[in-house]
């Protein structure tokens, strides 16, 4: 493991190579991250809805357990995630190796293929070919949608906070550990827990929330109006409660 004076260099070096990709290669990537993301979130819905009312929890601690692969495919094989973004670019940022300009015009490229991503999906496996179209999966797709539409502003913006605060640190950590085994443990936990607290996340709820559209239980506005503060207190999760924090602890010294 490495030590966190060398994780912040690594991570800023990781925030300055996002910015010089191709605009296709981040398309593509950006496009994957979504993708992996929702279909991390089907499989919770796969696993979870099945379990009876009365171990709700044991469902959710079982969904929660298989959603990481989605951002363990984006780490080890490739992808761009809109909530790693905002820790990894705003650390490089803070190291004044990425501008303002190409920080902001990273993170809304990105968002952009991740939002198609997570539609592509909802849409695709699960309203096409019927994954979130069948019985108990639709009602608990129904159900999860409905409780994150029905949070208020502030309590999406303070949960969108607590979700990437959890996903810096499994960035942090992964890109801290030296092996393929430790980056995969390192990346599990935190993931798994913030969903089986159920905070929110951004790209997750692109899935989440389209799917419920598909099945005629909510509308675009529902969407927006959840994706905004969600998306925000992620901003503020990753690039403040990880990257702000870290950075002024572990820089060093002039």
């Amino acid at each position: 493991m490495f030590t966190p004076e060398e994780i912040l260099e690594i991570t800023i070096q990781n925030g300055s190579k996002k910015i010089h990709k191709t605009p296709l290669a981040k398309a593509i990537l950006g496009f994957i991250g979504g993708a992996m993301i929702s279909l991390g979130y089907l499989a919770y819905i796969r696993i979870s809805a099945p379990i009876p009312k009365e171990f709700s929890g044991l469902g959710t601690l079982l969904g929660a357990a298989v959603f990481p692969i989605g951002l363990i495919v984006i780490l080890l094989a490739g992808g761009e995630l809109i909530t790693g973004n905002m820790m990894a670019v705003s650390l490089a940022c803070y190291a004044r190796k990425v501008s303002l300009k190409e920080l902001v015009g990273n993170w809304l490229f990105i968002t952009c293929w991740n939002v198609i991503g997570g539609i592509f999906v909802a849409y695709f496996f699960g309203h096409l070919v019927g994954l979130t179209h069948e019985g108990i999966y639709q009602a608990q797709v129904i159900q999860v949608a409905q409780h994150k539409i029905h949070a208020s502003f502030i309590q999406s913006f303070i949960s969108g906070i607590g979700c990437n605060w959890f996903v810096g640190l499994a960035l942090w950590l992964c890109y801290g550990a030296k092996d393929a085994a430790g980056k995969i443990v390192a990346i599990w936990f935190p993931v798994m827990i913030f969903v089986a607290i159920g905070f929110q996340h951004s790209v997750a709820n692109c899935f989440v929330i389209p799917a419920s559209i598909f099945e005629g239980s909510a509308t675009w506005q529902n969407f927006i109006t959840n994706f905004v503060p969600v998306y925000l207190g992620n901003i503020v999760g990753g690039s403040i409660f990880v990257s702000g924090l870290y950075y002024y602890s572990y820089k060093k010294k002039n």
